[in-house]
């Protein structure tokens, strides 16, 4: 009976996954889209009928295949990438590597769970300007921003542009601190030939529904720091015991208050309930071994609306690849220049009207953010580049859904948009 039903989801799958043609009259290019095969579906659903309902061996499998393909040595996978951040945070707290009440130095301009889960833990995010071609934290400002009440340092890869993490861990390593890469958009991005979440204290990496794979919600915490991997683990599931030692009997645990006690329900730390599950980790094991595949096909997507939107440098700022970096490329970032009067607004509308999604660069400034406004928290100068990107930068799906036909559509939409205004005489 299993194997009949997962015969019917690759029927399924064959039937209404396979590619279509691109209907600019009634499509639309998508800013994100999961990209599911049968492999993934059968996965999820043998799972499912087996019911593995929460953390199982799954997840143990996820978690060695990704620890494996990032360069840690352990993962921990959780139920969102906020959780992976809280979870990290919380870790680092913990374990005193973090000072309560301390700042966080993290860029102004990205995605509103990497601040949030900073300050509901009583830390103070200390907000640092972005580089305007990367819109990654600026180094320089950066190192800047650290003073004698500096915890931790929080660089971010935008939209999976890798960062110079051995800058960072330079300077990072010279102060004595602490690094938590956030790499929830950073699947597979790299710098130097090591890939992003491989470099700091622990990285965090988010599953969602729109990211280079996604678990349609999910997260994982990274880390080479065995201590911390044994914390992460106990703190993820209630603040237990990490592992049972199957050899003993149930009722070993013992402490000066507690006496030959259930150690399933001997509770070490004050933990939370972050767990991912089986069926969401069975969609994510084959992502893994695809990644690098997925992600050739995004930078081939990004060099093809390089190529085609090139004659609009004037106007349009495109994405940078540094040197030693290898773009995973989440979404393809456009700032649009404000020369002889265009405006970010003009252009997504039109891009809008016409089929094709766009979105804003996260939070922008996060310090203009309603939710900061009752807030502690610093600013590092005057975060000009990061007010610059929160009202001239969007970006555009790059995802490996966008076939032949809805490239062409993207580029052709550009055209008509510049030759409209340019007759128009602005």
């Amino acid at each position: 009976m299993k194997e009949k039903i997962l015969d019917m989801v690759s029927e399924y799958c064959d039937e209404y996954l396979k590619e279509k043609p691109f209907n600019p009259e009634t499509d639309r290019v998508s800013v994100g889209y999961p990209c599911y095969s049968d492999e993934e579906l059968r996965g999820a659903i043998s799972t499912l009928l087996d019911l593995r309902l929460s953390q199982g061996p799954k997840v143990k499998e996820f978690e060695r295949l990704y620890s494996e393909y990032i360069g840690t040595r352990f993962g921990v996978a959780c139920n969102s990438g906020s959780s992976a951040n809280l979870l990290a945070l919380s870790v680092l707290l913990k374990s005193g590597k973090v000072k309560a009440g301390s700042e966080v130095i993290l860029p102004a301009t990205t995605f509103a769970t990497v601040v949030m889960p900073i300050v509901q833990l009583g830390l103070v995010p200390r907000f640092v300007d972005v580089d305007r071609d990367t819109y990654n934290i600026n180094l320089v400002e950066m190192e800047m921003a650290i003073n004698n009440n500096t915890g931790l340092i929080m660089p971010v890869p935008t939209l999976a542009c890798p960062i110079d993490m051995r800058s960072v861990m330079d300077v990072a390593n010279y102060h004595n601190l602490p690094v938590l890469e956030d790499c929830c958009e950073a699947h597979g991005a790299s710098w130097d030939g090591k890939k992003m979440g491989s470099f700091g204290t622990l990285s965090t990496f988010s599953f969602f529904v729109a990211h280079n794979i996604t678990t349609g919600e999910g997260g994982m915490v990274m880390t080479n720091d065995e201590e911390l991997y044994s914390l992460l683990q106990s703190m993820r599931e209630f603040g237990r015991l990490k592992e049972y030692d199957k050899n003993k009997s149930r009722f070993y645990y013992s402490n000066d208050e507690l006496q030959d006690f259930d150690e399933r329900y001997a509770f070490e730390v004050v933990g939370y309930n972050l767990r991912m599950t089986d069926i969401y980790a069975s969609l994510g094991i084959p992502q893994v071994r695809k990644l690098d595949e997925l992600n050739k096909q995004r930078n081939e997507i990004a060099d093809y609306y390089t190529k085609h939107l090139s004659d609009y440098k004037f106007h349009l700022q495109l994405p940078f690849i540094p040197d030693k970096g290898e773009h995973a490329f989440y979404g393809y970032i456009i700032t649009v220049k404000p020369n002889n009067g265009l405006n970010r607004k003009t252009i997504v509308n039109y891009l809008e009207d016409n089929g094709i999604d766009t979105r804003a660069i996260m939070g922008g400034n996060l310090a203009k953010q309603p939710c900061m406004k009752n807030e502690k928290f610093e600013v590092q100068g005057d975060l000009k580049n990061a007010n610059y990107i929160t009202d001239n930068s969007f970006f555009i799906g790059c995802h490996p859904h966008i076939n032949q036909g809805a490239r062409e559509h993207v580029v052709n939409v550009f055209k008509k948009f510049f030759s409209e205004w340019e007759l128009a005489g602005i």
